[in-house]
């Protein structure tokens, strides 16, 4: 059995590979101020760039299936890009909301624009 890094007593649960007691887990949990609200606020983030991505995929979907339009080349062509563009964009803004939430929930880091809240 394993002994917990803080307060060295046995221990078979483990945070991030280091073995830790339910008791210094729990302190450590109750040291970060409003955890609970913060995590509502990370994941309200993700479900808000989730719908963004979701709606410009389908917008970029709409646009491919579109293909020959009538619009001239240049048109149909910056339509594409600016979609695609779109598409990327969202996507990105959804891996940075996931990467502060995992961040927030394996390391325990609070981002700077919720620190204040």
């Amino acid at each position: 059995m394993a002994k917990c890094a803080y307060c060295k007593t046995d221990t078979e649960l483990y945070e991030n590979g280091t073995p830790i007691c339910v008791t210094c887990a729990g302190a450590k949990d109750a040291a970060i101020p409003h955890s609970s609200g913060i995590q509502l606020k990370l994941l309200d983030e993700i479900r808000h760039a989730t719908d963004r991505v979701n709606a410009a995929a389908e917008s970029f979907g709409l646009i491919m299936k579109d293909i020959p339009s009538n619009l001239p080349p240049p048109d149909s062509a910056h339509r594409i890009t600016q979609a695609s563009r779109e598409l990327s964009t969202a996507r990105a803004e959804m891996m940075k909301a996931h990467r502060r939430l995992n961040d927030f929930l394996s390391h325990g880091v609070i981002p700077e624009d919720l620190k204040a809240s």
